[in-house]
Formats: structure tokens, C-alpha cells, sequence
């Protein structure tokens, strides 16, 4: 089983609140949405036992994807339990897995406050393994993950950490070490620890090349993070000829529609935003990309998706700074 790239038990237990708590947030948010409507696994609209309610975190559309985070969760618990028990074998175990991050009907990723309420329960229901237990390594991971989605990144920082602190201990698989190292990389990133994440990310893309291949769609992920750590460090023409090398590659592998392919056009739009020599054509490169990526961004991941609003973002101020440039000066007219 893969460790997905992006503690002590007692550390967790004093730390660790109610997986419907931590979704309280999102329940608030998609009251309206809600209203209604009922969770497509129990068919209530409140929790028979924790009366919580309905959220979503995926990319379902309409009546879709409504659920309590409670049924989720139990959804994958008795999943991972039935192929377990009936020895069902390690194909089917992977799949079943995928209950804890994705949604059955989109199988998008849960994202935000849901992938992090999945991620301490996933956590809760598999902490009492053995160490080596491989359903209990690839909670943690998922709690690490969730904590990251949810923006809880100092503690992210330290299930990362222990996680991979694991792995040298137990020897795991060069690919799962790099996937740790490319979520610590990112939590580095985001708590201003530059210099250490500089140099993690590189080791990471550059292994994850050699290991995978430049077609492979965690390398072209990597090219990625490593062209947004470069951008954050002002380094825009380094991120722009790496990008533009590996977009092609991804366009005809993935295609148009991927989610990898749409983060590196994204990110080639932000270091031609972001380099201080950008001309006025490059403004205007800038808002076309960027709306094209983000009308296909919110048919493929939803309009709620953090990437669409971070997009959605990034095109505003964009045309902000493309209408200050074209807007002509004080009596030049």
C-alpha cells in the first residue's frame, strides 16, 4: 500500500478531538446547501446517534455527495474490516482504503475540515496496531494529510516528522520514503522554514525523476511543487523553464482535464504574475490561462474546490494588476 503524497500515541490521545467536532465548521458552511437533503449512505438528514450534520468536501454535484462524516468514516471501517477478515487480498484492501480520503461517487479527494475529521478518525480506529502494521503506517499518513488540508499545519509538522522518522526506522520503500518527504517539504514551505524545504524539495523531484520517469504523474506533480517553492523564493524564470518543459509532457500523458495538469498551468500563469520584469503581454497571458484553467478547474473539481478558489483568486488580482497597466496614464489621453 502506497503512502499518499501532501506521533506517540499519547501525544494523538491528549491532542485528538471528535472527527464530527472538527467537521463542525464545514457543517456550518454547508447549512444552506444542506438543507434538505440527506447523507447517500444512512439516508437520514441527522445522525441517528451523534445528530450531527450533513457536509460535503468532494466535487458531487446537486443532491450528490451529502453525508455525515460519522457514516463516512464507519463506511471505511467496515470496508477495510470485511477484505481483512474475508482475506480478499491486497488489490481490494488499496481500493477500500480509498474510503478514507475519496468520495465513492466523484472519487474526488474530501478536502479542508472533512479530509481532516476522516484523517483523525482513519487515525483513531487503527492507532492500537503494531508499529509495523501497514493499515496503521497509512493512518498516520492520512492524518497528516487532513491536519495539512485543514491548514492545522504545525501540527501537521509533527506527525510528518514522526512519520518519517518511522519509515528510516522500518525500512520503508524508496517511493513512500519520497512521498513523506514531499509532504514535509510542503509543511516546511507553509511555516516559513524556506532554506530546509528548498533543499527537500529538490531531493525529492530529482529522485522522484529517476525513480519514476519524467511521464509519470507524481514526477510532474513534483516539477510542480518544486516551480511553486522556486516562485515563492522569487526565482520566477527558474519555475517558468522548468515548467514549460514539463507541461507539454503532462498535457499529452494526463491531458487537459487532470488535476496535475491544471496546477502546472496554473503555476506557470503565477511565476509570469509574479516575476517583477512581467511585460503588459504577459499580464494578458496571464488572465488566459488563468480563466480557461479555471473554467475547466471548476467543471472537473468543483467550484468549492480549494485549487478552483485559489485559481479564482490568483486570476482576480491578476486582472487587477492587467487593468493598472493598460489603464492609461494622468493626462496622456
Amino acid at each position: 500500500m502506497r503512502i499518499m503524497r501532501h506521533f506517540p500515541r499519547n501525544t494523538f490521545d491528549t491532542e485528538a478531538k471528535n472527527a464530527t467536532d472538527l467537521a463542525a465548521r464545514r457543517r456550518v458552511a454547508c447549512a444552506e446547501d444542506t438543507k434538505g437533503q440527506t447523507c447517500f449512505i444512512c439516508t437520514q438528514a441527522l445522525h441517528w446517534k451523534t445528530k450531527e450534520g450533513l457536509v460535503r468536501g468532494c466535487a458531487c454535484r446537486g443532491t450528490a455527495g451529502f453525508a455525515h462524516v460519522s457514516c463516512l468514516a464507519e463506511q471505511a471501517k467496515i470496508l477495510l474490516a470485511e477484505a481483512e477478515e474475508n482475506n480478499l487480498g491486497e488489490k481490494v484492501v488499496n481500493a477500500r482504503w480509498m474510503r478514507w480520503s475519496e468520495c465513492s461517487l466523484c472519487e474526488q479527494k474530501y478536502h479542508g475540515v472533512v479530509r481532516c475529521a476522516l484523517g483523525w478518525a482513519c487515525w483513531k480506529t487503527y492507532v492500537d496496531r503494531p508499529e509495523t502494521d501497514k493499515l496503521r503506517q497509512v493512518a498516520m499518513n492520512q492524518l497528516g494529510l487532513g491536519l495539512s488540508s485543514a491548514e492545522h499545519h504545525a501540527d501537521a509538522l509533527s506527525v510528518n516528522e514522526a512519520q518519517l522518522s518511522m519509515g528510516r526506522r522500518l525500512g520503508y520503500a524508496e517511493y513512500n520514503m519520497l512521498a513523506m518527504q514531499s509532504n514535509l517539504a510542503l509543511t516546511y514551505e507553509v511555516l516559513g522554514r524556506l532554506d530546509e524545504g528548498l533543499r527537500l524539495r529538490q531531493d525529492v523531484y530529482s529522485r522522484t525523476l529517476k525513480l519514476l520517469g519524467k511521464e509519470h504523474s507524481d514526477t510532474l506533480l513534483e516539477a510542480n511543487n518544486y516551480a511553486g517553492f522556486l516562485i515563492t523564493l522569487e526565482r520566477c524564470e527558474e519555475a517558468k523553464s522548468l515548467l514549460l518543459k514539463v507541461m507539454p509532457v503532462a498535457r499529452r500523458v494526463l491531458g487537459e482535464n487532470n488535476e496535475v495538469t491544471l496546477r502546472l498551468r496554473w503555476t506557470y500563469a503565477k511565476a509570469l504574475y509574479k516575476d517583477p520584469d512581467a511585460t503588459l503581454d504577459d499580464l494578458r497571458e496571464v488572465v488566459a490561462t488563468l480563466e480557461d484553467t479555471l473554467r475547466t478547474a471548476r467543471r472537473v473539481l468543483g467550484g468549492a474546490h480549494p485549487a478552483a478558489r485559489a485559481i479564482e483568486r490568483c486570476l482576480e488580482e491578476s486582472r487587477a494588476a492587467l487593468r493598472a497597466r493598460e489603464a492609461p496614464l494622468p493626462g496622456s489621453a
